[in-house]
């Protein structure tokens, strides 16, 4: 028997009863136990106590001064108290409900304890306690998860006689050539020094080489899959007119920019190839996207196959329509528009010439998803602001054409560590560069007692007949948490505005019209300033509205922040976004410090998964982020894009698809794991 199917009962110690409690851990073999690996470490390094901060944790080495007091109280609960003489200070040691010590602790004894040091009170609220005579010299001591009927010393035991007993055993999996490129230990050693590291050398040591093993073994699933999923999607070549699409490209108001062209490339090149294209295009708020897609519509066009472009709202898509139908109008290019409020007739007749092949582009919300929706030909999907849709729903848009080659389009600018993971199965496409013309957007943080000067800020800028976005974060009046709510905020402001502009509302109760109009009025003109909740976060483009008002800004994320703020800053004029916040922890401070000195949006969102975490970035239900047990993405990125790397040049290798040691990671994961 191997050590993947050897019982755990085999470790010595393991009895029946204690295998049924490691089961419950999901630890049924030898191999199970072996990788269970330690969440942290017990660091019992020596703390110089003038150096430790005030409830720091702390490590102290000292002599028992008196003979220990044991107090007891409510009930069962017990304080033993002793005086600890640590260099020349003397300590006061606190050890909570183990009455069992005071027998064992005696005047002039030398002891270790750790816990939390009280600077002031000169004592420690101690965790932990080591006989020098009896416990092992173990530095750093590992803690793992444990359940009911396992204590932690006994699973360290446990570990510690099955590294005895099986861990030469354990099997090299990662190729020798990447151990030499990258300087890693071998698996065996590397488990041994994790599980009993001597010293924090051998602790980053076995710690680099397994960051490196599950990033190594999740990238190979992962390009595997990319590589299986490519070839058996079989797809369609579609050749367009290049002199067409040339002639198209030069008669556009705007000038490509380099990240512009080096994405159209990219995507020009899928589309080509026999392979069905999966492609994310990731690009800032007003970076031009747009003008991205009007280009691979227009390819697939004269390719002669159908497009669609998915937008998550009414107003968004009929946008997306009028810039098209402007663009196209002297091509012969038909575009059509499909919303829940196209009816009757009018919806008959767009149907009716999208299935004769008539509509060559078709833009629409969750309409186009409908079933009485077919087309003659559909060839190219775009889906904008992808996340807002589910995966069923882009699905079935999908399924309405034969393999139609898909793009998905973001403004949410998703840190690299996190598009290698939870992308890491599409094609990505970054424009990283804003048009020519466009001026960084002014963002200052103010404090609430500063609100007349923002006002006074916000008149300025509507007296030259711009307008202004104002955004809280709550729509009523909340009696746990105290933010300014948006019927409130709306009234204030009607109130102090009423010489300067019409004010209007807007927030996720309105019914869907509602908010429409509310939009349109505001995009038109009519509205100068609109108090709004966070709906417009993706919402139309209104180049004349330069100054972006976010109050309460701490209960919003970076990302969020920055997604709002791209709301403004459209058009040629100067904009500002005014964050009015008063953040009560470091964190909160920190993102608004980070507001104000960045508005890349890409280096932005890296801080903010800095600060947040993975699950917190995406939400912990839907990140897809997979969670590894000794890796972070986040922290060990460099890892990460050198396991990515060897790993893609692994897969493109013939013999990779031959090679028997290979053959289980093709099956480990199911495709659509990873696959909509």
């Amino acid at each position: 028997m191997t050590l993947n199917n050897l019982p755990v009962r085999y470790v010595k110690g393991v009895g029946p009863k204690m295998e049924a409690n490691l089961m419950e851990l999901g630890i049924a073999t030898v191999r199970d136990l072996l990788f269970t690996f330690p969440f942290r470490y017990e660091d019992h390094t020596i703390t110089p106590l003038e150096e430790a901060a005030h409830e720091a944790r702390v490590t102290v080495e000292g002599v028992v001064h008196s003979e220990p007091a044991l107090q007891y109280y409510r009930a069962k609960k017990s304080k033993l108290t002793l005086h600890l003489l640590v260099g020349r200070v003397l300590v006061k040691v606190h050890l909570f409900n183990q009455p069992f010590l005071k027998k064992k602790i005696e005047p002039n004894q030398t002891i270790m304890v750790s816990g939390k040091w009280d600077r002031y009170r000169q004592s420690i609220t101690a965790s932990y306690i080591r006989f020098e005579q009896n416990d092992s010299p173990e530095t750093f001591e590992p803690v793992y998860h444990v359940t009911k009927g396992i204590k932690l010393h006994d699973m360290r035991k446990y570990i510690a006689n099955a590294l005895e007993t099986y861990g030469e055993q354990v099997e090299e999996i990662l190729p020798a050539a990447a151990l030499k490129k990258y300087g890693l230990l071998p698996r065996a050693k590397a488990l041994n020094y994790l599980h009993q590291p001597a010293n924090e050398s051998e602790l980053k040591q076995a710690r680099r080489r397994f960051v490196y093993e599950e990033f190594f073994l999740f990238q190979l699933k992962m390009q595997a899959l990319r590589k299986l999923h490519r070839e058996a999607a079989e797809g369609v070549a579609k050749p367009y007119d290049k002199q067409k699409l040339r002639s198209f490209v030069d008669s556009l108001p705007f000038t490509l920019t380099t990240a512009q062209k080096r994405v159209v490339r990219e995507i020009l090149h899928d589309m080509e190839a026999p392979y069905r294209m999966n492609r994310l295009l990731q690009g800032d708020v007003g970076s031009g996207k747009t003008l991205v897609a009007a280009i691979a519509m227009y390819s697939a066009c004269t390719s002669g196959v159908q497009t669609a472009l998915l937008a998550p709202t009414e107003i968004l898509s009929e946008q997306h329509a009028d810039t098209l139908q402007d663009w196209f109008a002297s091509y012969g290019m038909e575009v059509a528009l499909l919303t829940s409020r196209v009816k009757g007739v009018r919806r008959r007749t767009i149907l009716e010439r999208l299935q004769n092949g008539e509509t060559d582009m078709i833009i629409g919300t969750h309409a186009l998803i409908q079933e009485d929706v077919s087309f003659a030909n559909l060839g190219l999907v775009i889906t904008d602001e992808q996340h807002r849709f589910g995966v069923n729903q882009r699905r079935v848009l999908r399924e309405k054409g034969y393999t139609p080659d898909v793009l998905f389009m973001t403004a949410t600018p998703i840190p690299r560590t996190l598009a290698i993971t939870a992308f890491g199965e599409m094609d990505t496409s970054i424009i990283d560069e804003l048009p020519k013309g466009r001026k960084p957007i002014d963002t200052l943080w103010a404090k609430k007692d500063e609100w007349d000067q923002v006002l006074e800020h916000m008149k300025q800028e509507l007296r030259k007949g711009r307008q202004a976005y104002v955004i809280c974060p709550l729509i009523e009046e909340s009696e746990t948490l105290d933010v300014q709510n948006a019927v409130e905020l709306h009234g204030l402001l009607a109130e102090a505005l009423r010489k300067e502009a019409k004010v209007g509302l807007m927030h996720g109760r309105l019914h869907g019209d509602e908010k429409d109009e509310t939009m349109r009025a505001f995009a038109d003109g009519e509205i100068g300033v609109l108090v709004s909740t966070t709906v417009v976060e993706v919402g139309v483009n209104v180049p004349n509205a330069t100054f972006m008002l976010i109050y309460d800004a701490e209960r919003f994320g970076l990302s969020q922040l920055h997604q709002l703020r791209g709301r403004v800053g459209r058009g040629s004029d100067q904009s500002y976004c005014v964050l009015i916040a008063e953040p009560k922890t470091e964190i909160g401070q920190e993102r608004m410090r980070i507001m104000t000195e960045t508005t890349n949006g890409f280096e932005l969102s890296e801080r903010d998964l800095e600060l947040r975490g993975p699950g917190d970035f995406f939400g912990k239900k839907q990140s897809g982020v997979p969670s590894f047990q000794v890796g972070d993405p986040v922290h060990d990125y460099r890892i990460l894009e050198a396991a990515r790397k060897d790993a893609q040049a692994i897969v493109q290798e013939e013999r990779f698809w031959t090679d028997d040691a290979f053959e289980s990671l093709r099956k480990t994961l199911p495709e659509e794991v990873f696959f909509d």
